[in-house]
């Protein structure tokens, strides 16, 4: 066999990034981000931790994702974007690992919160080096292989989690074996993710904030991450706590993971023809429609539901938030970035911490979750008035 036969048989380059972010995105967020929800039926039995402690821990890590997110932003940070990737991922997985070696609520709140901000970090480094080596080689229709991670990683999780549990492993082993896999992943992250070329440090550019639509998309963004997060992380326990589906417990998440794997893609195609507008509206209307079927259908049917329509339409919503997002800015597109990040993680913060409160007085998610429907509705309202189509007016 000749070399050339070879290395026709070999990966090129750009598919070889675009799995290596795929794995970086399924490792630090799917899993390091998202496990916790498979895990916290087990935690909370185990511990004895009420529904407020639960969310308060899920609020530390959506915080910690909100102050990595505007750091990692942030034009002066030394070294380069493949050392932070990498250090990003590892301290993933510890964080991660560690949360199975600790009873403490101290504890979990701050490796939550700094698994957060790791998350972040990869999110922002493998996909600002993921999409430069995809625009270089005119392959970024692979970016959607990229942004599927987030829901491969939720899906071995789900797999994950549910045959630990069927092998009758406590709480803390699913933590530790989960960010041990985490750690894994790194290393063959490192192996599939080169160095590319820094782009030239320059003082950004005032970005102009005022533009009316782009302050209707901020506040719509917000509300996104507000009414996605209270199904996100409590469906399983919702499922759990319900006797009629609690035998779906161990499928439930993963079918969240299945449905987020092709969303951004088809989300992307979707709002190629009616507009990015027009899309994130529907977008964030199908996704009411699964935050309410969690609480109002308590059945197969309606968890499946659930699981289909919210784990389908958060990372296409996130994706086209913030392309929409970067159309409406002037100048560096940095400031307005993080301006979004702050409003969705500011909706990821409370939401968590306000379904559990609200939950534990009155002993069901109904009202948080109809909170969540309709923050989502008015997201839809405020986003879909705006002028519609691919441009920036």
């Amino acid at each position: 066999m000749s070399a050339q036969t070879i290395a026709s048989a070999l990966p090129s380059r750009a598919t070889a990034t675009a799995c290596g972010g795929l794995i970086a995105m399924a490792a630090a967020i799917g899993i390091g981000r998202f496990v916790y929800t498979p895990i916290l039926p087990a935690m909370m039995a185990g511990l004895g931790l009420n529904t407020s402690a639960a969310g308060l821990i899920a609020s530390a890590n959506f915080l910690g994702y909100l102050l990595g997110a505007l750091l990692a932003a942030w034009s002066r940070l030394p070294g380069s974007r493949r050392a932070w990737l990498l250090g990003s991922l590892a301290t993933s997985g510890l964080t991660t690992t560690a949360m199975g070696l600790t009873h403490a609520m101290a504890a979990f709140l701050v490796l939550r919160l700094v698994g957060g901000a790791a998350s972040a970090f990869v999110l922002v480094f493998a996909s600002a080096i993921v999409l430069e080596h995809l625009s270089q080689a005119s392959r970024l229709a692979l970016s959607a292989l990229h942004f599927a991670g987030v829901g491969v990683g939720i899906a071995v999780s789900a797999v994950l989690i549910a045959e630990l549990l069927q092998a009758g492993e406590q709480w803390d082993a699913l933590w530790w074996t989960s960010g041990l896999l985490s750690l894994a992943a790194t290393v063959v992250v490192a192996a599939l993710v080169r160095d590319g070329s820094e782009a030239p440090r320059r003082h950004p550019e005032r970005t102009r904030a005022r533009n009316p639509a782009l302050l209707r998309l901020v506040i719509a963004y917000g509300l996104f991450g507000f009414g996605y997060v209270i199904t996100a992380t409590f469906l399983v326990m919702i499922v759990r706590t319900t006797p009629q589906i609690r035998s779906l417990e161990p499928v439930i998440w993963l079918t969240f993971g299945l449905a987020a794997a092709p969303s951004v893609a088809v989300w992307t195609q979707l709002a190629a023809r009616f507009g990015l507008t027009t899309t994130f509206a529907i977008a964030c209307v199908v996704e009411a429609i699964g935050v309410l079927a969690s609480v109002a259908w308590p059945s197969a049917p309606g968890a499946i539901l659930a699981a289909i329509l919210v784990g389908g339409t958060f990372m296409g919503l996130t994706a086209l938030g913030l392309v929409r997002a970067r159309m409406l800015a002037s100048g560096d597109p940095r400031r307005v970035l993080a301006l979004m990040t702050g409003a969705f993680g500011l909706g990821q913060i409370v939401g968590p911490s306000y379904a559990g409160f609200v939950a534990d007085r009155l002993g069901s998610f109904a009202v948080p979750s109809a909170t969540a429907v309709a923050a989502l509705l008015l997201a839809a309202v405020l986003v879909g008035t705006t002028r519609v189509g691919m441009s920036p007016d």
